[in-house]
């Protein structure tokens, strides 16, 4: 019987460890199976470009469709109900059942509900596939009054999109600023500032207690009785990792399915990869789990490695990235547990500078907005671990790659 690897997701991790599989050397069958029902594609554009109508559909998709039939992988429109590792199969659910000699859960995650009265009305939409978005596209209108709850990268970015459609949009958010749990208060000012100058209302502070209407949404009420009109709302509250399959096959699951450095599981014939997994990091000293594309393709290359008996330890600083206007944010690292921040540039009345995350005189990460110099230089010097003198962090007369150079 020709071996087989079944591929359970089709997002970004699942479009990197595919043809991974072959480049490492993999022989036998290769059966990436998606709900969606189409190959995979990008969801960063999602957000911005594709919502805003400047980027079409055709360009959405990760690879060609000819590169998955070159490699001999097969894609299944369909959704995994069960695997059985005692037998080594998957069920569908339409109760097919598939043999595997190796598995790779690439299940990715799913948009967190909004659980108020009246989440549930004709105009309330979620920002996570393809179909979400064209819903949302198909439903504008000129005239559209919108309310984006939540003030997290993808409700600014959504902000940012609609705004230039010149579309009414309402932010609000649960927490004292934008951003909060990711980045400094200096970094949630600045995008404050400017999506206040790109006409959008900003609301912090703002619980939702409930979305009115009849036959489809009509406003949204707030715990304190703020109400404001709305004729669609957008959530983008966060998402849950999709862990239902590993944790019921009896794998180990927190805070998303438990893999070690090279994406494996207790169980030797199933791997994991992407923003379902939550793996060691021995640069930052920790577990963690990440959602974003990098983490996703680059775990995907040593989920594939280790399938094929060569594993390879993945171990990268983290690193991200947000659109918004003529501003693109650059995240090198993780901020958690900083104590102070260094700025390079001015926030208060600019459009162009760098918010260090110092724990002691150690850098931790980098937010970059306009600075495209400054953020590779962060990416090499926290994988170097090397120390930078703060007051130099902050002088705009040195050249960034000067810091490269310290021992």
């Amino acid at each position: 019987m020709t071996e087989r690897v079944i591929i359970v997701g089709a997002g970004h991790a699942a479009a990197q460890l595919a043809p991974s599989l072959r480049q490492e050397g993999w022989a036998g069958d290769i059966l990436m199976i998606g709900e969606e029902g189409c190959s995979p594609y990008q969801r960063p554009p999602l957000s911005k470009d594709y919502l805003s109508g400047d980027r079409p559909a055709e360009t959405l998709p990760i690879r060609p469709s000819g590169v998955y039939q070159q490699h001999g992988i097969e894609f299944l429109a369909g959704r995994v109900e069960s695997v059985d590792r005692g037998v080594r199969q998957v069920r569908l659910a339409g109760g097919e059942l598939l043999d595997y000699q190796k598995l790779a859960l690439c299940t990715g995650a799913r948009v967190r509900q909004l659980a108020v009265p009246g989440a549930d009305l004709p105009g309330v939409f979620y920002l996570r596939t393809l179909e979400d978005v064209d819903a949302i596209r198909r439903a504008l209108e000129p005239s559209s009054r919108v309310v984006i709850v939540g003030g997290g990268y993808i409700g600014l970015e959504a902000a940012a999109a609609l705004r230039k459609l010149n579309i009414q949009v309402s932010v609000v958010e649960v927490q004292p600023r934008l951003l909060a749990r990711v980045t400094a208060p200096e970094v949630s000012g600045f995008y404050r500032r400017v999506h206040g100058e790109a006409g959008v209302d900003v609301f912090t502070d703002w619980s939702v207690a409930a979305i009115e209407g009849d036959d489809s949404v009509a406003a949204v009420v707030g715990e304190d009785g703020r109400r404001l009109p709305a004729d669609m709302v957008i959530v983008g509250i966060g998402v849950i990792p999709n862990v239902e399959l590993a944790e019921e096959c009896g794998l180990k699951v927190d805070d998303g399915i438990w893999v070690d450095e090279f994406a494996a599981t207790a169980d030797p014939d199933i791997f994991a990869a992407g923003d379902c997994t939550n793996h060691p990091n021995c640069q930052l000293g920790r577990r963690v789990r990440l959602e974003s594309v990098p983490n996703a393709m680059e775990q995907a290359k040593s989920a594939a490695a280790g399938i094929c008996g060569r594993p390879h330890c993945y171990d990268g600083y983290p690193w991200f990235w947000s659109d918004q206007y003529d501003l693109k944010l650059q995240i090198a690292g993780l901020s958690d547990g900083y104590d102070r921040v260094v700025l390079r540039g001015d926030p208060e009345t600019g459009r162009s500078f760098v918010a260090w995350y110092l724990r002691g005189d150690q850098l931790l990460a980098a937010d970059c907005i306009n600075r495209p110099k400054e953020f590779m230089v962060a990416k090499q010097l926290l994988a170097r671990g090397v120390s930078v003198d703060p007051g130099a962090l902050s002088d705009e007369s040195v050249d960034p790659k000067e810091w490269l150079s310290v021992k």
